[in-house]
C-alpha cells in the first residue's frame, strides 16, 4: 500500500513539475518546438516504414562494429598490461646478466 502512495507522489510531482516549468516562455516554445518535429518524424516514418527500418539497421550496424572495436581495443589494453607485467622481470634478469658479467673473475 505504501508503494503505490509513493508511485502517486512521484508521478503527482512530475507532473507539478512539468506544469510549473511551463510558465517559462523560453520552455513553453521549445518544448512545442520539440513536440511538433517529434510529430513530423512520426508521421513521416509511419507512411515510409522501409526507410525507417533501413534507418534502424544502420544504426544496429554502426553500434556492432562500435562494440567490435571497443571489444578489440580491450583485447589489445590487455595484452600490453600482460606484457608490461612481464617487464620487471625481464629487467631484473638483464641486471642479474650484467652484474654477473662485472663480477666474474677475469683470468688473464
Amino acid at each position: 500500500m505504501g508503494q503505490s502512495k509513493l508511485l502517486v507522489s512521484i508521478v503527482a510531482g512530475a507532473a507539478i513539475g512539468a506544469a510549473l516549468s511551463m510558465l517559462d516562455r523560453s520552455t513553453r516554445e521549445k518544448t512545442i518546438d520539440t513536440t511538433k518535429k517529434m510529430k513530423e518524424a512520426v508521421t513521416y516514418y509511419a507512411t515510409n516504414r522501409e526507410e525507417l527500418q533501413v534507418l534502424v539497421e544502420e544504426k544496429v550496424l554502426a553500434a556492432k562494429v562500435l562494440c567490435e572495436s571497443v571489444s578489440d581495443n580491450v583485447n589489445t589494453i590487455a595484452e600490453k598490461v600482460e606484457e608490461f607485467k612481464e617487464l620487471p622481470t625481464t629487467i631484473q634478469s638483464m641486471i642479474d646478466d650484467t652484474k654477473s658479467a662485472f663480477t666474474l673473475p677475469h683470468k688473464e
